[in-house]
């Protein structure tokens, strides 16, 4: 059966994207591609990212009907529901896939989707293709969820993972169009960056943080064929830099050794950013990184309250995030921190504690959000009788819920606004203290 692949996320229709403009093609799509082509089988792919709905619905409706594979993720289900309902009322089989639909099956079954995967989505939709359209015949194949023959959702259990990342051929990047990513980010950046990953999946238990696709695992590849395919984006593509887009690059101190050594003994060397966690970064890791060139860690920090680290089960502490800082530093390498406001239980004096422990790291960059419950975590279990989405859930994503009894968004505004007065390069008091008694003056406001 032939399948059409897309993800639903468009560009233009980003307005902080359109404004950062440092977008990456879709690895996850172009995995699948690869492996299901390797195996025979046809697959075609279309990039929404620089493209338009109406253009992709024009592709729909202007070919035979067959199978088409919708990645989504928490941000990109309005789009992913419509381009589901379009490709339905088209006469297309509609599989969806990604860390959203998993956590929301009854409702995507109802939306106009056929097949849901959950998880690592490579071998399922191997099967699915392989097989006959017939339900009999669905519900051999392990981590899939669908309606069968009298409408029962059926849930197969959990997806076959690949154990061997290294018997994967590399992401079919030749399929999109990669230079216009890179005239994007040079147009914008006067420099071009690209993506690899190294490894799938995190092994921690932060209690807000989505599992979905691949579960607690954490599979590696071997550091020389990374370099390997390190050395095939530099020569194909010329990039300025690397986004290594591992969920925590300096996992594992061995591997990275070996792979440092790779790296130096074929002389390659590119600029890269990456992420990680504060207790995976000790004195030798930051020299590592150094050596290898990398231009910025990024760290998740979240709150500089040690109270509320622990209730997020974080795993860290504060004084790790200083110290990761600092060696980062040390090394020449920039530093960005991720911060969190608003997590269960918050009060001002972690707040307070937050403000000094950015003033403490002196990141070069910081970005903070207020939290969110993503559903399928214990911070969503946790707080689920709380939740209030004011508006149709098809229209909505679990980024937009309203928690009753916490502090209204307009007080975490005013805590940014102090933060980033006490982060200023010329800090100006009567500033900072505005923004501090305003934060206090709206410590009673709280959503309804």
């Amino acid at each position: 059966m032939r399948l059409l692949l897309t993800h639903g996320y468009f560009l233009d229709e980003d307005p902080k994207e359109k404004q950062i403009m440092k977008p990456y093609v879709p690895l996850g799509i172009l995995y699948l591609s690869s492996h299901l082509r390797a195996r025979g089988f046809d697959v075609d792919i279309y990039d929404s990212t620089f493209g338009t709905r109406a253009e992709l619905f024009s592709l729909i409706d202007s070919q035979p009907p067959a199978a088409i594979g919708i990645y989504g993720n928490l941000m990109t289900r309005a789009n992913v529901l419509a381009i589901a309902a379009h490709a339905k009322a088209a006469g297309w089989l509609v599989i969806v896939g990604g860390p959203e639909p998993s956590n929301y099956v009854d409702e995507f079954l109802v939306s106009g989707t056929d097949i849901i995967v959950s998880g690592e989505g490579e071998r399922a939709l191997e099967r699915l293709l392989a097989a006959s359209c017939a339900h009999e015949n669905w519900g051999t194949i392990p981590g899939i969820a669908f309606r069968d023959p009298a409408g029962h959702v059926v849930r197969t259990g959990s997806p076959e993972l690949i154990a061997d990342l290294d018997s994967q051929p590399w992401p079919d990047r030749e399929r999109v169009d990669i230079p216009k990513y890179l005239d994007t980010w040079r147009t914008f950046h006067g420099k071009a960056s690209v993506s690899v990953i190294t490894a799938r999946g995190c092994p921690y238990r932060c209690n807000w943080c989505s599992h979905s696709v691949y579960g607690f695992t954490h599979r590696r590849r071997k550091p020389a064929l990374v370099v390997d395919e390190i050395e095939w984006l530099i020569a194909r593509y010329h990039p300025d830099m690397l986004w290594i887009a591992d969920d925590v690059f300096t996992i594992h101190q061995g591997w990275l050794d070996a792979f440092a050594a790779e790296m130096t003994r074929r002389n390659v060397r590119i600029p890269f950013e990456c992420i990680t966690r504060a207790d995976r970064i000790n004195e030798k890791i930051a020299g590592l990184l150094g050596e290898l060139g990398c231009e910025r860690v990024w760290i998740g920090s979240e709150s500089g309250s040690q109270a509320i680290l622990d209730a997020m089960q974080r795993g860290v502490t504060v004084e790790q995030v200083q110290r990761a800082v600092a060696l980062c530093k040390a090394n020449d390498i920039a530093t960005g921190m991720f911060l969190m406001w608003g997590y269960e239980g918050e009060q001002i004096a972690d707040i307070e504690a937050t403000v000094e422990h950015v003033k403490q790291c002196r990141p070069d960059v910081f970005f903070t959000t207020v939290s969110y419950p993503i559903k399928g975590t214990p911070y969503f279990a946790r707080i689920a009788e709380k939740l209030v989405n004011l508006k149709p859930w098809r229209e909505t994503t679990d980024r937009e819920f309203t928690i009753r009894g916490r502090h209204s968004r307009n007080f975490y505004r005013h805590a940014d606004e102090l933060l980033r007065s006490e982060m200023a390069d010329r800090p100006d008091l009567a500033a900072i203290d505005a923004a501090r008694n305003a934060l206090y003056a709206t410590a009673q406001e709280v959503e309804a």
